[in-house]
């Protein structure tokens, strides 16, 4: 097997593993367990508002409820799940409730993987009869020269396809060499490398350590990628995927937005080449006069509008609102957002008299 270069700077020795093949399309779910995690890695990326909290998050959406997971699932017609943390075996209650719950609502095709740091053959076992496909080890990286193997052999004789995941730090070629080789020996499917990238809550440790931008338009680290596709090219033969800071949010995020956009557009959106959607809004004082007031004197018809209570505002076609903004005597915009639960809005373009005052 050589080394081939896949979208955005990724590469891969070998076949991808199953979990990487559904994110690459989009189609696998974020299902965050907790923020909670003993490991303690000093690179970890959970922002601020996760880490060391016990929360759970599908997606973008805050989740409170099985009702609002299984919702977001739906919502994007998720063919898979990926678990993750934190470190999910920190709350082995539910994590096992989701895993169940997911395959009595999907089947047994959904495929579930989970990422954790706890080479724990016992919780493990447990994971994989409750329905678990894919496991993806993270240890520390105090243990990746020396890492022990013996309860990673166990954990492969279970029966679910077995991987280890780690970010590809700059100057520890040696270690992660190592790391590759016993857990191979230890008979692992695949090994993830993952460019290193700066976040709001790892952005002090990268600076004390000496870690810089590779360039002016990503958060990834200068020397991850090399060190990565260096690790690839040294051990030929084997299952080794480098994946890129730029591919997680170009191709990964993207598809993954435009699948939950196309899946939940209403009749006035329009969806984006980059998964956002096109909306008109508009602000009055009394949102049914308002939405009567287009739909008697403009004819707008029903389908092309929503009074949005919770935002206090109507949504109305784009299209339709452009042609009507400067007769209308409320404040009119088109925005761009994301299809995620959250709504981010991303730009906001004033139409009419009003809105431009």
């Amino acid at each position: 097997m050589t080394m081939r270069r896949l979208e955005c700077g990724s590469a891969a020795g070998g076949e991808l593993a199953k979990g990487c093949l559904f994110c690459s399309e989009g189609s696998k779910m974020v299902l965050f367990v907790t923020g909670i995690c003993r490991t303690g890695c000093p690179y970890c990326p959970v922002s601020l508002e996760k880490k060391g909290v016990a929360g759970t998050y599908a997606n973008e959406l805050r989740s409170s409820s099985d009702a609002e997971i299984l919702g977001e699932a739906e919502a994007m017609d998720a063919m898979g799940t990926g678990i993750t943390g934190g470190d999910p075996l920190c709350d082995m209650d539910r994590t096992l409730h989701y895993i169940r719950m997911l395959k009595d609502r999907f089947g047994p095709g959904h495929h579930i993987h989970l990422y954790t740091s706890s080479v724990d053959p016992g919780k493990i076992r447990l994971l994989r009869e409750a329905g678990l496909d894919e496991v993806r080890f993270h240890p520390g990286d105090g243990t990746w020269g020396d890492f022990d193997t013996g309860k990673l052999e166990e954990v492969v004789s279970i029966g679910l396809d077995v991987g280890i995941e780690v970010p590809a730090l700059p100057g520890r070629e040696k270690d992660l060499d190592s790391l590759i080789s016993r857990a191979f020996s230890a008979g692992v499917s695949f090994v993830n490398l993952n460019e290193l990238e700066f976040s709001e809550s790892n952005w002090d440790m990268m600076k004390k350590n000496g870690y810089k931008l590779k360039d002016d338009i990503s958060s990834a680290v200068s020397g991850s990628e090399e060190t990565a596709l260096a690790l690839i090219s040294s051990n030929p033969g084997r299952r080794i995927h480098f994946c890129s800071s730029s591919f997680k949010d170009g191709i990964q995020l993207r598809r993954r937005l435009i699948r939950r956009a196309n899946n939940t557009a209403k009749e006035y959106d329009v969806v984006t080449d980059e998964g956002t959607v096109l909306r008109g809004i508009l602000y009055a004082d009394d949102l049914d006069g308002a939405a009567e007031h287009l739909m008697k004197e403009y004819e707008v018809p029903d389908v092309l509008l929503f009074i949005d209570r919770k935002r206090n505002r109507i949504e109305v076609a784009s299209w339709v609102l452009q042609e009507l903004a400067d007769e209308l005597p409320y404040k009119c915009y088109i925005i761009e957002e994301y299809p995620t639960a959250d709504r981010l809005e991303v730009e906001r373009m004033p139409l009419g008299r009003h809105a431009r005052s």
